[in-house]
């Protein structure tokens, strides 16, 4: 259980403060609420460059980390399809470094050519190495656009094409950063050895002057319910073929989130899961198995994912994985099983508290959802989760029409023979 405080500034800025005695350390988490889902079909890619622009330097502060690691800071950001996150870590007595760098880019990026070109080339050649380069780099490219036909959700973060990025121009990056980057549109939580008398003090001076922007007011298109199973064949240079099953679920908020959450970890969940015992270890038909919810804000995607071995072909590796749905959908999980998988969330929640940042992202993203304290009710949530439970949530999720299957077939490769 995390004990926080929290109060808002005048602008809209909303902070959490936890004070935690027993570190030197302090933690600021600050989570702008914005993603890949805000941005439009044919300027994809902002909010993950934006993320780098954030580091290219403010009107104040030219160079971010110069003089956070002076104090013996770290830093570090991520950008999901829904948010846009960033972390300091540094002694408690220099809690204030933190305020100031952070205050300040809120306040006024350094917006120069030289700088968008700077960030522009990381993010293509970013683009280029991990999802078009890399072996399955762009099963998710892929994977998104076939669940997804009207939700944003179906480009990844990094964009839907790298012209996107290659097009970006210095107005349309401004009017991002004017919408999105604003104090009423940011959660701030402070953690560590601080106190709640001092963290007001330092965010009235630091961002209490910083002007409230306009409300965003999403209208995100609602993903229709799929009528018919999809599939997509692919073949690549990669050293194995691959299979990806994905099912539409609930939103975050669902009452049912958790519930599918621990299906997948009954499927999926270290070496005694049903999935690797069965198909791994057993029938000795994958190399690896995985099952896994994206935990989107909206409509997630429920992903089950494995790699047959080599004299497995896709077609038998698909046919195994639907045999494996079926039993969780068609037999009531044994309370040992689900008991065993309660006991393993329920640590990882509780290991989760003993990390300053770890407690300031996870109070910053909880008060996205509509209340911090809604992190206190977690753990709660998935032991009161039932066998019943499992088996209504797999039957409504794991249906034929519901999902969308791409094979990624492995190119077969041509053996020279000597003459």
């Amino acid at each position: 259980m995390i004990k926080f405080e929290r109060f808002t500034l005048k602008n809209g800025l909303k902070v959490l403060v936890h004070e935690d005695t027993h570190s030197p350390m302090a933690c600021m988490n600050i989570l702008y609420n914005v993603g890949a889902r805000d941005e439009q079909e044919d300027k994809t890619g902002f909010a993950h460059l934006f993320e780098h622009l954030m580091f290219s330097g403010s009107v104040n502060i030219p160079n971010y980390d110069q003089p956070l690691q002076r104090v013996g800071g770290e830093n570090n950001a991520f950008t999901s399809n829904d948010i846009t996150n960033y972390y300091i870590t540094l002694p408690a007595y220099n809690i204030e470094t933190a305020f100031w760098l952070e205050s300040d880019r809120m306040m006024g990026l350094a917006f120069n050519e030289q700088g968008l070109e700077v960030q522009r080339n990381v993010v293509i050649e970013e683009f280029k190495q991990r999802y078009l380069n890399q072996p399955y780099g762009d099963v998710w490219l892929k994977l998104r656009d076939l669940a997804y036909k009207v939700h944003p959700y179906k480009w990844a973060t990094i964009g839907k094409e790298v012209k996107h990025i290659e097009d970006a121009k210095m107005e349309d990056v401004k009017a991002f950063f004017n919408k999105f980057y604003t104090p009423n549109n940011a959660i701030i939580a402070i953690t560590g050895n601080v106190k709640l008398e001092e963290i007001k003090r330092l965010s009235e001076k630091w961002f209490g002057d910083i002007p409230s922007g306009v409300p965003n007011q999403r209208n995100l298109p609602k993903e229709p319910k799929q009528q018919a199973a999809r599939m997509e064949e692919v073949s690549a240079d990669v050293p194995v073929s691959s299979i990806y099953i994905a099912f539409h679920s609930v939103d975050r908020m669902h009452s049912d989130y958790q519930i599918i959450d621990m299906v997948t970890d009954i499927l999926a969940r270290g070496s005694s899961s049903r999935l690797y015992r069965r198909l791994v270890k057993d029938k000795k038909m994958f190399s690896e198995i995985n099952a896994y919810v994206l935990g989107s804000l909206d409509n997630n995607l429920v992903v089950v994912e494995g790699k047959p071995v080599e004299d497995i072909s896709l077609e038998d590796a698909e046919k195994a994985i639907w045999e494996e749905l079926d039993l969780i959908k068609n037999e009531l999980v044994s309370i040992e099983e689900l008991t065993k998988v309660k006991n393993k969330i329920e640590s990882t929640i509780v290991f989760a508290e003993l990390s300053i940042l770890d407690k300031a992202m996870n109070l910053s993203y909880y008060e996205l959802l509509g209340d911090a304290e809604l992190y206190n009710k977690e753990v709660d949530k998935y032991l009161n989760v039932s066998a019943e439970d499992i088996h209504r949530v797999a039957q409504e999720t794991f249906r034929r029409e519901n999902s969308s299957t791409l094979m990624y077939q492995a190119r077969k490769k041509e053996v020279a023979h000597a003459e």
